[in-house]
């Protein structure tokens, strides 16, 4: 199981140009994870994508403002990921080693 502190340890050695996290996980929200990445030297620039279940405006605002760049609600629309990735500095190719 990949937790919020082993997606913190795993960046620190090998960051990634993208992150999918969820919001609602056990060991460290995922607003707190993304504000880690960052400030982390190698993720600060990463593209960052919520993908939660909560799918309120006020839930939306503090994905923004945790330093998320992308908010999707579950379930996901394939299509707007799909155009993610593509636009990604680097583009991530489904199932690449980019979402903990």
């Amino acid at each position: 199981m990949v937790t919020a502190h082993s997606a913190l340890e795993h960046s620190r050695t090998t960051p990634l140009p993208l992150y999918i996290l969820d919001i609602g996980l056990p060991d460290m929200d995922g607003y707190a994870l993304a504000r880690q990445l960052r400030g982390t030297p190698g993720t600060q620039d990463a593209v960052l994508i919520a993908l939660t279940g909560y799918g309120q405006s006020h839930d939306r605002q503090m994905a923004l403002a945790a330093g998320f760049d992308h908010h999707f609600v579950k379930p996901i629309d394939i299509a707007a990921l799909d155009r993610i990735l593509a636009a990604a500095p680097r583009p991530v190719a489904v199932g690449e080693p980019a979402v903990l």
